[in-house]
This record gives structure tokens, sequence and C-alpha cells, in this order.
């Protein structure tokens, strides 16, 4: 049973659907918005570089742990993404928050799974035209990415950790989701988005 958006909210007791299969409610985008397209349930990413935003009332889009779920398919040279713990913003790369890697056969060596640039996936795990379950849970500071229910990350960041100065924002904080309209050649299927609200670790 997924309840969406509009239904009451119960932590971490039910998975909670944050995409209503029929339009862009409670999501946003700035630049480039006609990159993401809605058709027979799924949000479809195709186009220039843009990045689409979960603003709705779900825990007033602000998750700090929490376990997501995604089903998605790449068709073949594409790249995306699922940013979390991050912030609306107009235009190009998301700088908070942490980046779920989706890529099965782009150029970029960084596999679907990998926790972008912090703990990589080499590996190419799943098939274009074929959907799969990207899963990301947050717990303290331990990440876990999953896909088709294997572990393939398993990140806890360290204290004060050091991130390059391109990547000051990637740390665990709290915030919304979002996914990435990565190129124009990228095309990128996403259905059934949920989350379930864990409870803060002490």
């Amino acid at each position: 049973m997924i309840a969406y958006a509009g239904a009451a909210e119960a932590q971490s007791k039910e998975w909670i659907s944050l995409f209503d299969g029929k339009s862009l409610k409670d999501w946003k985008v700035g630049q480039n918005a006609s990159t993401f397209t809605v058709d027979s349930g799924m949000i479809i990413a195709h186009g220039p570089t843009a990045h689409l935003f979960y603003v709705g009332n779900v825990h007033n889009h602000d998750f700090k742990n929490f376990d997501f779920k995604a089903d998605v398919m790449t068709t073949p040279g594409s790249n995306s993404g699922i940013y979390f713990h991050t912030a609306y913003q107009e235009e190009g790369w998301p700088s908070k928050g942490y980046e779920a890697q989706v890529n099965n056969s782009h150029t970029d060596w960084r596999r679907t799974g990998s926790l972008y640039a912090v703990e990589d996936v080499k590996d190419v795990l799943v098939k274009d035209n074929v959907w799969f379950t990207e899963e990301i849970i947050v717990q303290g500071k331990r990440v876990i990415i999953k896909i088709n229910d294997k572990t393939v990350v398993d990140y806890t960041e360290p204290a004060n950790a050091q991130r390059p100065d391109d990547m000051k924002g990637r740390l665990l904080s709290s915030g919304t989701f979002a996914l990435q309209g990565h190129d124009p050649n990228s095309k990128v299927y996403f259905k059934n988005l949920r989350v379930k609200v864990l409870p803060d670790t002490k």
C-alpha cells in the first residue's frame, strides 16, 4: 500500500508516494523546464540539462533520515541521477547534497548505484531498456544505496569530511530529492517514487 502525499503521513510505517503519476504537481524545475514530461505514469527526463525538485507537502520536503525508492529505466547512452539532501536551485548542477548515479552505458565510468564522486560503482549492474529499482537509505551518517534490493554502496560519512572546492555542499544534512536531466542525448524514465520517513538516530 502506497499512500499519496494527500493522505495522513505516518512515520516509518508506510510508503508515501511523491508522484501522482499524472502531473508534475509538487515538483519544480527552473531552467529548461521542458526537459521533464509525464506520460503513462512516468516522469521522463529528456532534454537540456535540468533538475526537477520535490517541493510538496510530505515532511515539508525536508528529509533527514529516510528510505527512498524509485523505479528507473535508462535508454542506451543515457545519464541521470537522484539527488538527496538537496535544495531547489534555478540552474546548474545542484550544489547541496549527494547524487545517486543513474548510468548504465553513458561515457561517464561512474555507473548506476554510485554515490557520485564519493563512493563509485564501476560495474554495470543493470541493463538499458529494463526497469530496475534504485533505493537510497539515509540513517544518521550512513548512506546505503541498493539496486534491485542488492546493496552496492554502504558509506558512512566521516566527521569533518573534507570535500574539493567544487563539492563543498556534498555533505549530509537534510533536504529534498531531485531528478536529473543530464543532457539532450539522455532519456531516462522514473516511476513509483516513494519514501518512508525514518526516525532520528540517537
